[in-house]
């Protein structure tokens, strides 16, 4: 069981507070993305047709919750892992100009995530998509595009305050660009995820730049599947990677914490390496695959930001399970009572 148990933890809002709180987060940091980013809310699915190319592979492992249709002759359905895909079919079914996009609710089941104070079955989050340019598909445009999601966490932060003086906001007043070859290069010694630990108590909130692609030293930083973000393009020399993490330091649980996933969306030649580099040319002959490589979908960026992460950071709780319904280990459930962590 990987659970962290803060010294002296004692939660700062009670359970009723807290489900307020919640709300109040949601309801105001959703208006403040969508303003940042000239963003319009859409329904989205629950699940798609398995086979199609729709739902996202996430690092190409993990299993989706699938279940036959009665009336479509049992024809498999997947509950979605994010809506990385299916956003951008969403943007040209709406025809959404250049400059605009969508985002939506999104919740999917994630069965083999391994539970741990801020993993949990059940999986929350915005999902973003905005239509961009030919010429935007560079590093300056990532960077712009995160700062103005930035200045949406802060001003939420500064609302939390304002209505909960106990908590004090934490967050610099600017993010730091961090790529992961310079990170390997700085750190050899030190796994990824140490690497990101560094940084994040460093600086406070760092965007994580280049996520999938193979660094010069071999590893690869984290998984990501090949075709949503663009992990091997990018505008600069010696540089690979469109794509990246927001992630900010986390002084309750003193480890950094990562709040988004993000990039810009791959297009037909990055589709295509991405998918030899993987071994998973395949996937070419797929529905979704095939819009992209017959010009049928728009060039785009687009990301997800963790509802319920981001309700736990800005409300200062130990574990998710303190914001979300989930399931739970009985050990963890347990060990969580004794120490004032109250599981919903």
């Amino acid at each position: 069981m990987q659970l962290f148990i803060p010294k002296d933890y004692q939660s700062v809002l009670d359970v009723n507070q807290t489900e307020q709180a919640i709300k109040l987060v949601k309801d105001f940091f959703q208006a403040n993305l969508a303003s940042e980013l000239r963003l319009r809310r859409v329904t989205a699915p629950l699940f798609v047709k398995k086979g199609t190319g729709i739902n996202d592979d996430l690092n190409g492992i993990e299993r989706p919750v699938s279940f036959p249709i009665k009336d479509l002759a049992d024809v498999e359905a997947e509950i979605v892992q994010s809506l990385a895909k299916w956003k951008r079919m969403a943007l040209a079914d709406l025809a959404i100009p250049e400059g605009y996009g969508i985002y939506t609710d999104m919740n999917a089941i994630r069965p083999d995530e391994e539970l741990t104070n801020i993993h949990s079955l059940y999986v929350d989050q915005w999902d973003w998509e905005r239509v961009i340019r030919p010429e935007e598909r560079n590093l300056d445009f990532l960077k712009r595009i995160v700062r103005k999601i930035y200045s949406a966490l802060l001003r939420t932060e500064y609302l939390v305050y304002d209505y909960y003086p106990q908590i004090v906001p934490q967050l610099p007043d600017e993010i730091t660009f961090v790529h992961t070859e310079d990170l390997a290069a700085e750190y050899p010694d030190l796994t990824p995820r140490e690497r990101e630990t560094r940084a994040a108590r460093e600086k406070g909130a760092v965007f994580v730049i280049g996520i999938g692609g193979e660094m010069p030293n071999g590893e690869i930083h984290d998984g990501r599947a090949p075709d949503y973000d663009d992990w091997t393009t990018a505008s600069m020399p010696g540089y690979k990677g469109l794509n990246g993490d927001i992630v900010i330091w986390n002084s309750l649980l003193e480890r950094a914490f990562e709040i988004s996933s993000m990039g810009i969306r791959v297009d037909k030649n990055a589709l295509l390496n991405q998918l030899k580099i993987c071994n998973l040319e395949e996937r070419k002959e797929l529905m979704w695959h095939q819009l992209l490589l017959n010009d049928k979908l728009p060039l785009s960026i687009g990301g997800g930001i963790g509802q319920s992460r981001l309700c736990m950071y800005f409300l200062r709780k130990a574990h998710i399970g303190e914001i979300q319904s989930s399931i739970w280990p009985e050990e963890m459930v347990g060990t969580c009572h004794e120490n004032g962590i109250h599981l919903l």
